[in-house]
Formats: C-alpha cells, sequence, structure tokens
C-alpha cells in the first residue's frame, strides 16, 4: 500500500502549524489582545454587578465602609463566578465539574481586578465616604473598574496562553 500521499499531506500540515505557531508569537502564546480583552470584560461584568450590588445594600442597611466593603468584594466574586458557572452548565457539566472550572477560569482575573479596584476606591479621597449620590462615588467606581480592566486583561492573556484561567471554560463552548 503506498503511504506517501499520507507523509506529504501530514508534512504540509506540519509545516502549516509550524507557520502558525511563529506568527502565534507575536500574540503571546498566541492568544489574541481581542481574546483576552473579551473574558476580562466577562469577569468585568460580573464584579461590576456584585460590586456595585454590594453597595448599594451596605449604604442603604448604613453599613460602615469595611462591612459594605465586604459584603462588595464577596458579591463581586459570586457574580463573576456565576457567569461561567452558569455557562458551563448550559453545557452539560455537572454541578461539581462546573465549580471547579469557575474557580479555576475566574479566580485570578476576580481577585486582580478586585484588588486594583478596590484599591483605587480606597486611595481616592473621600471616596469611600461619598454616598451613592455623590458624583465622587461613580467616578471612583467606574475609574477603578477602567484601570482594573487595563490591568486584568494582560494577566488573562498571559493566562489563556498558558492553558489556564479563561482557557478551561473554552473546551466546553
Amino acid at each position: 500500500m503506498d503511504h506517501s500521499a499520507h507523509h506529504t499531506a501530514a508534512a504540509h500540515d506540519h509545516a502549516v502549524h509550524q507557520a502558525h505557531a511563529g506568527h502565534a508569537g507575536h500574540q503571546m502564546g498566541g492568544v489574541t489582545w481581542g481574546a483576552a480583552a473579551k473574558a476580562t470584560l466577562h469577569c468585568l461584568t460580573g464584579c461590576a454587578i456584585g460590586e456595585i450590588l454590594g453597595m448599594v445594600i451596605g449604604t442603604a442597611l448604613l453599613w460602615g465602609n469595611v462591612q459594605t466593603m465586604v459584603l462588595a468584594i464577596t458579591l463581586a466574586f459570586v457574580f463573576g463566578y456565576s457567569f461561567t458557572l452558569f455557562a458551563v452548565r448550559r453545557a452539560g457539566l455537572d454541578w461539581k465539574s462546573a465549580i471547579k472550572v469557575a474557580l479555576a477560569a475566574d479566580t485570578v482575573s476576580i481577585a486582580v481586578m478586585e484588588l486594583v479596584d478596590n484599591g483605587i476606591i480606597a486611595l481616592t479621597p473621600g471616596a469611600m465616604d461619598a454616598h451613592l449620590s455623590d458624583a465622587l462615588f461613580w467616578t471612583a467606581l467606574l475609574g477603578g473598574f477602567a484601570v482594573a480592566f487595563l490591568v486584568t486583561t494582560p494577566v488573562n492573556k498571559w493566562m489563556i496562553g498558558r492553558g489556564k484561567g479563561h482557557a478551561v471554560v473554552h473546551a466546553y463552548h
């Protein structure tokens, strides 16, 4: 039996793969900035919903800054994880596996985002004491989200390029 056609095709496929691999090196592990930004935006959406909800609840209950911030950060993680959790559950994963995927996919991203965002809020003079009706509150919060997005996107790009973070979720899409 003649296998020369198979070997030629395999050599061609390997050459094509090598060409793509060389090009991918310019994208840091083959991950585009667009893919990293999309993953970061996914996390940011969950974090923002949870954090804003936590701030509103803490303020409405007249809690202090520490209690409100703890609630906001907790809810940021809950909402951040839930977006991934429900997506992979829809893809057919059982709860235990879905929770493992969500934790693997989002923990570092959410942690970096929350550290940066809350750090900016804490360091902005007067922001911790601003009320929901104050422009300073919203400026510090939204500015913190913007900076957190800029800092977290390269982190996600690096992680996805190594098969970590949001790369874990892609197997289920």
